[in-house]
């Protein structure tokens, strides 16, 4: 099991964790870091990946200021999602080699959150057609990916116990038909994003075989801007 770091800043801005996603990257694919995994929770947040179509946004891009979040644009695959309070969302940083699989990297995220989300005694799997973790016909986890000379960037939104009124605004992941839903909805439990966190964290470690220690503080300080939710 080679070794890797881990950062759990809290709540953080988006813009900063974008930025501090990409810096990594790039010392990642230098080799100068280990694979790192970032944890975090962030205020309200839709993002639009480079596959959003305008009829997903419904009206978010002109209401996101009034309904009390931002709107970004990103160099993620998918469509539209949303991010915010009660949501654990992840950002891996690994390096898939020099022949990169993609598909079976978005597997393995799948499979981190479906043990994860069964230690809460939650059902969930994948859908045939479909990104990400399902349990019946709603998404509990979203998941959107890059890769850039090899190395991974964005991830996964793990709905813990997220205000899911959040999604009627947009045509959330640009899937018509589908709903949204959380763990707590699911298990009539309330499970919160620190209850979630060193679940997905040892899954996580599991499943990509890989030893999780503090990431050094001047590697922190690139998400050190946390805001309260």
């Amino acid at each position: 099991m080679r070794g890797g770091w881990l950062l759990t800043p809290g709540v953080v801005p988006y813009d900063v964790a974008y930025e501090a996603m990409h810096e990594l990257a790039e010392r990642r694919a230098r080799d100068e870091i280990p694979d790192t995994l970032i944890l975090l929770e962030h205020p309200p947040v839709y993002t639009a990946g480079r596959r959003t179509d305008p009829m997903h946004l419904l009206t978010v891009e002109q209401d996101a200021e009034r309904l009390g979040a931002d709107f970004r644009r990103v160099d993620r695959g998918g469509s539209v999602t949303f991010h915010g309070p009660g949501q654990l969302v992840g950002y891996p940083i690994l390096h898939l080699g020099s022949r990169p699989d993609v598909i079976r990297y978005l597997r393995r995220l799948e499979e981190v959150i479906i043990r994860s989300a069964g230690s809460f005694g939650v059902g969930c799997g994948r859908n045939e057609v479909n990104t990400g973790v399902w349990t019946g016909r709603s998404k509990v986890c979203a998941i959107g990916v890059r890769t850039s000379r090899s190395v991974t960037l964005h991830g996964f939104a793990l709905n813990c116990e997220t205000d899911l009124s959040w999604y009627e605004a947009i045509v959330p992941c640009g899937l018509q038909g589908y709903g949204v839903t959380s763990l707590s909805e699911q298990s009539d439990v309330r499970i919160t994003v620190e209850d979630a966190l060193p679940v997905v964290r040892d899954a996580f470690a599991t499943v990509f075989e890989v030893a999780l220690s503090p990431a050094p503080p001047e590697v922190a300080e690139l998400l050190a801007a946390p805001v309260r939710a």
